[in-house]
């Protein structure tokens, strides 16, 4: 990873030589000395991670040089504060450019650490020089330039990770099973090796059609090697649509027996470890038999399926993929751009050789297929991966994780910064895509780009890690938008261990720069990681997290935090004390107070957290107020304050925020509200590309500012909610609204007219790509909505959602938009003509297969 940390230094450093605050300037002789240091040995570094395993020296070697780099970053963002500070007082008290008499200290020490560091990294790079002969003299990187082409090489997800390829046959035979299931609880196993697909037929056989038919309520466990039974209950009703958090045993069972009785029912347990089957017996005492009901259990111990009541009959062990098979399933994802097809056929013996060695498992299979996927098809860049498997397949001979160790190295610097952030979740976690990007932001994870915004080029590194099948895609939107992800257990095993050996992460987060905020956390933690970089909240999905006090008050003696998410978070005593002095955490880039309690008001402090550039409030349901002093966040470029329901308007001036590029849960003031931010205010957000806008009043939004969403050029997703709205006034005002041409994406919810508003048209939003219209009162379609066979909608993903009034006919939709490949529709019972029987009531999505060129 020392490569990573390398990279983004020197993007940092290029950056801050250019802006030349005064004190970098100052010190600018030692920073330039120590860019042509790092510059030097970048090529080399690029290959540090594979050689370093078989040198031991050289890994105390990377291992020191890490914490240099780590000890200049730290240097570099104190001296970019104390600019801005120093900025800030000479515009309130004229004062002079020379230094001042209290910069002289902090000038002389860090112009004299500086020089060590150049010493130390100068003597690393001799030590490396005479241990393996490597030259430093003369080398030019071109190492961004690569990165970022590897990166941007795939800026979405191309391979469909629910493809299956050789499970046919497996699939058919358990469904034949649990079909014939009739009395009490037909228990079926699922046996073998890591890596083998047993959680892919598991998915294959669940979310199959037929199986979907049949049982009337599903649900999927995952169980792993650290649970409880409490979890495991709390996991099935989550499942059925219950969010229960109580621990009593006896409640949560009862509940799950209320669901499930009379009803037939599949339970999927994937990766059981325990033989200590108490906890199954304890569950299952609890389930209601007959019916034709049936468990799966997932599981690589044989004993641990025995225990679970699965006998031999009912025991399915997956089989390593043919020769055919594994070589079909690599074409699938390593020319995924040609539908699997490999039309370089000097490439087709090297990716045969490499299939060999991945012995029929599907997950080594997967892991070198993603690596070919993001590289250039070029003969000698194949035959050196082929090489490289090959010396690591000679030093571990287990296929996976000489495939996933392949896959690391192979990695962009930037990306495996990324991949090493979830060593911090649990196992088995679902893990949230925003919640990362944030964190690769907060944290500068991200390489720059030019002229592309840090969500962007986050999308383009989550897209980088799905395409390497890295971590695999769990929740999407109706248009085919992740939300949520995991990792396989093989894969997260590699990433702990890489972090551990990095210091990115460790198992006690002991001497670690990251830390994962759970209940049992213990405040000595805070004592050994003096130089925390990133604190995160990641609790399993459903769960909450419990801190005491004393954690909590240990938050803000982390000086050099960039990153702290305290979501899904309950605290002892309120929130707003506790991060009292949070102001001083002056590095800080990334805040979340997501679903925390209780929080009533924001720190006092906040306003001196002048390097913030995402700050989230969403889901905090008691907080009233945002004071004005949010709107000096000058940095800013998310704020999200979504389904707060106290907070009755943002500050006035929020139009300062120039970088905002997501604004999620903006309430515009009404007129009697003058301390509040006009819609009008929204103008000046030139770089805005998402808005959640909520409207529940007319007077909201002023005759002079109906056009104001035409401003924002930059805008491509737009969704506006009526929850709650009062008056016809609104529908006027909203029906005169004018959005962007360019806008893409489109939500509109609660919609209080019974026609919806005339700019929903193919005209005023030509390149509208999603459309999304759910609950409200909308009876009619609007005559302009249907356009004309020269103007007809682009969209291609259509979801109509809750709307029981409305009464139109499916084939004018069909007619109006010709491009339609997704399509999700439920609780429309007035919806006619629609091919499918029921769909008003049932709901359903059907997708088409885009053809490829």
């Amino acid at each position: 990873m020392v490569d990573a940390l390398v990279s983004l230094f020197v993007e940092r450093l290029l950056e801050a030589l250019v802006n030349q605050s005064r004190i970098v300037f100052e010190l600018k002789d030692q920073f330039e000395k120590l860019k042509s240091e790092l510059q030097l040995m970048q090529s080399f570094l690029m290959d540090a991670d594979r050689l370093k395993r078989k040198h031991q020296t050289l890994q105390t070697i990377m291992g020191s040089l890490r914490e240099l780099v780590y000890e200049a970053e730290d240097i570099l963002a104190d001296c970019e504060t104390r600019s801005k500070d120093e900025e800030q007082f000479v515009e309130r008290c004229s004062m002079c450019f020379s230094p001042s008499f209290s910069d002289l200290p902090f000038l002389y020490q860090t112009g004299k650490r500086l020089r060590e560091i150049n010493q130390k990294i100068t003597d690393i790079k001799g030590n490396i020089s005479s241990y393996l002969g490597v030259s430093f003299f003369g080398q030019t990187s071109t190492v961004a330039e690569d990165q970022n082409n590897q990166i941007s090489r795939w800026s979405s997800s191309i391979y469909q990770h629910t493809e299956v390829v050789g499970l046919e046959e497996d699939t058919q035979k358990i469904k034949e099973w649990i079909f014939a299931a009739n009395h009490g609880l037909l228990a079926v196993g699922i046996v073998g090796m890591g890596g083998l697909g047993k959680t892919t037929t598991a998915q294959s056989v669940y979310n199959d059609k037929e199986v979907e038919d049949h049982f009337e309520k599903r649900m999927w466990v995952s169980v792993s090697q650290t649970f409880t039974v409490e979890q495991i209950m709390r996991s099935l009703l989550k499942n059925l649509g219950d969010g229960s958090v109580t621990d009593d045993k006896d409640e949560l069972l009862r509940k799950i027996h209320q669901y499930l009785q009379g009803k037939r029912y599949l339970i999927v347990m994937d990766d059981v470890w325990s033989k200590d089957y108490s906890w199954w017996h304890r569950v299952s005492e609890g389930l209601p038999r007959g019916n034709g009901s049936s468990v799966i259990i997932t599981t690589r111990i044989e004993e641990v399926a025995r225990k679970m009541g699965v006998t031999e009959e009912r025991t399915h062990s997956p089989k390593f993929l043919s020769e055919a098979n594994s070589w079909k399933l690599f074409r699938k994802i390593s020319f995924a751009d040609t539908a699997g097809e490999c039309t370089h056929p000097e490439l087709e013996s090297v990716g045969k050789e490499i299939v060999q060695k991945c012995k029929g498992l599907p997950l080594a299979i997967k892991a070198v297929g993603g690596i070919m996927l993001c590289k250039s098809p070029y003969l000698s860049e194949w035959r050196r991966i082929a090489d490289n498997f090959r010396e690591d397949l000679a030093e571990n001979d287990d296929s996976v994780k000489a495939s996933l160790q392949v896959s690391y190295d192979e990695l962009p610097s930037s990306l495996k910064s990324c991949f090493l952030c979830f060593s911090l979740y649990p196992e088995d976690s679902v893990i949230s895509k925003e919640q990362l990007i944030h964190w690769w932001i907060g944290e500068g994870f991200l390489p720059v780009r030019n002229g592309r915004s840090a969500l962007e080029v986050g999308n383009d590194c989550f897209s980088g890690l799905m395409n390497r099948c890295l971590i695999e895609a769990v929740d999407k939107t109706y248009n085919g938008k992740i939300v949520t992800c995991k990792m396989h257990d093989m894969v997260r095993e590699l990433a702990i261990k890489l972090a551990a050996e990095d210091t990115f992460s460790t198992s006690k987060g002991l001497k670690s720069r990251h830390l994962a905020l759970k209940s049992d956390i213990d405040h000595k933690c805070f004592q050994t990681n003096l130089k925390l970089r990133a604190l995160l909240s990641t609790p399993k999905t459903g769960e909450v997290n419990k801190v005491a006090s004393r954690v909590a008050a240990k938050f803000c003696e982390c000086q050099y935090l960039r990153v702290l998410d305290l979501s899904k978070s309950i605290f002892e005593t309120h929130l707003t004390s506790l991060l009292d002095h949070i102001g001083s955490l002056r590095h800080l880039s990334y805040l979340s107070l997501s679903n925390t309690h209780p929080l009533v008001e924001v720190p006092r402090s906040m306003d001196q957290l002048s390097n913030l550039q995402i700050l989230d409030f969403s889901y905090c349901q008691n907080l009233k107020v945002l004071p004005s002093s949010i709107t000096n966040l000058r940095k800013l470029i998310v704020l999200d304050v979504s389904h707060c329901g106290s907070l009755a308007y943002l500050p006035k001036g929020l139009g300062r925020l120039s970088n905002l590029q997501a604004l999620l849960g903006f309430r515009p003031a009404r007129l009697d509200q003058c301390k509040g931010c006009r819609i009008a205010e929204l103008r000046t957000l030139a770089q805005l590309a998402t808005l959640d806008l909520r409207l529940t009043h007319g007077d909201s939004i002023g005759d002079d500012e109906v056009d104001v969403l035409s401003d924002l050029q930059q805008l491509q997703v737009l969704t506006i909610s009526c929850f709650g709205s009062l008056g016809t006034d609104l529908t006027q005002k909203i029906n005169k609204l004018s959005p962007p041409q360019q806008l893409l994406e489109l939500c509109v919810k609660f919609f209080p007219g019974d026609m919806s508003p005339s700019w929903i048209n193919p005209i005023s939003i030509p390149l509208l790509r999603s459309l999304s219209i759910s609950s409200g009162n909308l009876v009619k379609m609007n005559p302009s909505f249907w356009g004309s066979e020269k103007n007809a909608w682009k969209v291609e993903a259509l979801m109509l959602e809750a709307m029981s009034d409305l009464q139109e006919n499916w084939t004018s939709f069909q007619l109006a938009m010709p491009l339609l490949r997704v399509i999700s529709i439920s609780w429309c019972p007035n919806l006619s003509s629609f091919p499918i029987e029921d769909v008003g009531f049932r709901g359903g999505v059907w997708m088409k297969e885009r053809q490829r060129q």
